[in-house]
């Protein structure tokens, strides 16, 4: 009897365990069902279907020196880079663009906050700074640096990380605190959809 009811623990077990993953997954097939763009399975085909172009970058450090003394660093990112009928671009890392969660890159692109005129320097690098991210090369320091990939417009970004990892270009992100759109409105490909009334944004 002791062995039977063992038998039925290990079953009730198996059987619940069996339960918790059929209920994640459908969680997660809700999720990418929720977004704008179900047809698509993967970051980088999302991308393209909404008129984007990858781009797999590197850090590099010095690039205001000579090509042949910049300092590659460890790491890479995938972007997906939006271009505009006239010519200027929006970058932002694959996760940022297809997540239907929150992220912070989104939140400060959706919230349109003003720039606080703060600082000397590169005011996108400035203002990248005063909405608690981390633009880690840009026009701060004299030596230069940012995500690079050769022969491709932008050959090097400038981009606003923030602690969660959520990038996007600080650039960009600048323009738009103004009420200027470069390459896209990402309001019309970011997955997480606008949580702020318009009436609500941050001026």
């Amino acid at each position: 009897m002791h062995m039977t009811r063992n038998m039925i623990g290990i079953v009730a077990l198996v059987l619940l365990c069996g339960a918790l993953f059929s209920a994640d997954g459908q969680t997660s097939k809700a999720k990418s069902n929720g977004g704008k763009n179900s047809a698509t399975s993967a970051p980088q085909d999302y991308c393209t279907s909404t008129g984007g172009a990858v781009e797999t970058r590197v850090p590099v450090y010095g690039t205001n020196n000579s090509q042949q003394d910049w300092l590659k660093l460890a790491g890479r990112q995938d972007f997906c880079r939006y271009t505009a009928a006239d010519d200027s671009n929006i970058h932002l890392n694959l996760e940022t663009l297809f997540t239907p969660l929150p992220t912070l890159a989104a939140l400060a692109y959706y919230a349109e906050t003003a720039w606080n005129g703060q600082g000397e320097g590169n005011p996108a690098s400035l203002y990248c700074t005063q909405l608690g991210g981390s633009d880690l090369f840009g026009g701060i320091n004299a030596a230069g640096g940012g995500w690079v990939e050769l022969k491709t417009v932008d050959e090097v970004l400038e981009a606003c990380i923030f602690p969660d990892n959520s990038t996007i270009d600080s650039w960009g992100l600048f323009y738009h605190s103004d009420g200027i759109i470069r390459g896209i409105d990402l309001s019309t490909v970011l997955q997480y959809p606008n949580p702020y009334p318009k009436a609500n944004q941050i001026k």
